[in-house]
């Protein structure tokens, strides 16, 4: 049976009132490729949600949509495969890269940057994207 996961929906709507009011502070710094600390949030149903008291989690920085957004894919450190999933490295560390759950990010979301994901690999994971919404068995 499956263990049920507590949703602390209140808890993130404190922490989302306080994020929507900093003050845009990494917003001209972030690259594609990068790898950053974010305040995912608590989500509904499959969405992946983020840990700990900020909401955190891994995301790499897939593509930046103007000044104040980007195009995140969230990461996880569980053994993952399938075509949904794609393993990158970024500095010491390894993640899968969840393809599915590609969103749009607020910059203010952006807690600390970790790593970036090397050029190859990231190219590899575009042509993997490109496939994907191409609906093509990859």
């Amino acid at each position: 049976m499956d263990k049920k996961y507590t949703k602390h929906f209140d808890d993130w709507n404190k922490q989302k009132q306080k994020i929507d009011a900093h003050e845009i502070q990494n917003s001209l710094y972030v690259k594609e490729r990068e790898v950053w600390w974010i305040s995912v949030g608590v989500n509904v149903g499959a969405e992946i949600d983020g840990k700990n008291e900020l909401f955190e989690r891994p995301v790499l920085i897939f593509r930046k949509v103007g000044r104040e957004q980007f195009y995140g894919l969230p990461l996880t450190s569980k053994e993952k495969s399938g075509p949904f999933y794609r393993l990158v490295h970024y500095g010491e560390s390894t993640g899968n890269v969840c393809l599915s759950q590609l969103r749009v990010f607020s910059t203010k979301r952006l807690i600390r940057k970790i790593e970036v994901v090397k050029e190859v690999e990231f190219k590899d994971l575009q042509d993997t994207f490109a496939q994907f919404f191409k609906g093509e068995r990859f």
